[in-house]
């Protein structure tokens, strides 16, 4: 992402930054699912958060 931190006007800022997303090498796709690193609870008492 193009560093636009000294540009104050917001609409010049939003098309830089536009222009650079267009740029950029596009993301690979994912190789595994997105929630599959968190942590994993088996059961929770009724009422109990489960994270």
């Amino acid at each position: 992402m193009a560093n636009t931190k000294s540009i104050t006007d917001k609409t010049e800022r939003k098309a830089i930054k536009r222009a650079a997303r267009k740029k950029a090498a596009p993301k690979a796709p994912r190789t595994g699912a997105r929630g599959e690193n968190k942590a994993k609870i088996k059961k929770a008492a009724r009422g109990q958060s489960k994270r």
